[in-house]
């Protein structure tokens, strides 16, 4: 893989070059250092991080007050158990209140893999989309990672960032520039367009590659910001495209696949959608992640057998 990283080292070494730079930045933990890959931090600053133990409400809300008292917070944990466990505080003392933190939920999707349901994240970003006032994003690669993270702390308000539990390889070049709400083409074509956010973005490139040899043209959309979202830049790169299909490690409802709808409902397209994760009703299986998306029909093997299937009828 291409310049792989794992997108929690990306975050730390963004935290540390914040400080080296003069941010007043901290970091708090849910006795999750090691899920956040944190330890060069602390080595570094260590009397910048704030462990509160295994209590996520407790971490939102010191969260919170480290914003109200100037400093720009950053949560650093699980995101299953962020969004779950912190619901009531991230709806009233983030969002709610405005104020200036910034929420990492780490090995989101079912990076945890055979712990399953209880440590999988599949319902976080329609949990966060029903919120208001927050920026959702969700990077696909170690250098859009990094872009979302420098624009999230310099940017004064609430922010989650949605991050795989694995290294990711590079799928662009030293000139990517993040905009927020910007949709990214990854590669043109015109007879089904794939659109995915986070690392299913790697899913709908290879299974481009592989649809083009067999002269099948399609075209690759990276969503990584869901709030806020350019709907225009967005349905103008659908518009061409008969046949939609968006592709997350996440519940169809609520999270990419409904923003697509509501895109396209929203401009009167008569484009087919079909949108791949996990189905409604359904806890992801105990088992690696490679299974699961093969089992749900979202890796890429499996979408390059339903682009055929759908280019056919």
């Amino acid at each position: 893989m291409r310049n792989a990283e794992h997108l929690a080292n990306v975050m730390v070494q963004a935290f540390i070059d914040a400080v080296d730079r003069g941010v007043d930045l901290v970091p708090v933990v849910a006795d999750s250092t090691s899920t956040a890959k944190i330890a060069p931090f602390i080595k570094k600053y260590p009397d910048r991080v704030v462990n509160v133990g295994i209590a996520e409400q407790s971490l939102v809300g010191m969260a919170a007050g480290l914003s109200l008292g100037g400093k720009i917070a950053v949560t650093c944990n699980a995101a299953p158990f962020l969004v779950s466990r912190a619901n009531e505080q991230i709806k009233v003392d983030i969002c709610y209140n405005n104020t200036n933190v910034k929420l990492f939920g780490l090995n989101a999707g079912a990076s945890y893999g055979p712990l399953a349901s209880t440590h999988h994240a599949i319902d976080d970003l329609s949990v966060m989309r029903g919120f208001g006032n927050i920026q959702i994003f969700a990077p696909s690669s170690p250098l859009e990672c990094r872009k979302i993270i420098d624009y999230a702390l310099a940017y004064q308000g609430p922010v989650y960032i949605r991050m795989d539990g694995k290294e990711l390889p590079e799928l662009y070049d030293e000139s990517y520039t993040f905009v927020p709400g910007a949709v990214n083409i990854l590669r043109e074509g015109h007879d089904v367009a794939l659109v995915a956010t986070g690392s299913t973005v790697h899913e709908i490139a290879d299974a481009a590659a592989v649809l083009a040899d067999e002269g099948i043209q399609v075209k690759v959309i990276g969503v990584p910001s869901l709030r806020p979202c350019d709907s225009a830049a967005l349905m103008q790169a659908l518009r061409d495209c008969r046949t939609v299909i968006t592709v997350e490690e996440h519940n169809i409802n609520g999270g990419l696949g409904s923003l697509v709808a509501e895109v396209l409902a929203e401009n009167g397209a008569a484009a087919r959608l079909k949108r791949l994760g996990i189905p409604d009703g359904s806890y992801a299986a105990a088992a690696d992640r490679r299974f699961l998306r093969q089992y749900h029909g979202f890796d890429a093997q499996s979408i390059v057998g339903l682009v055929k299937e759908m280019s056919q009828s």
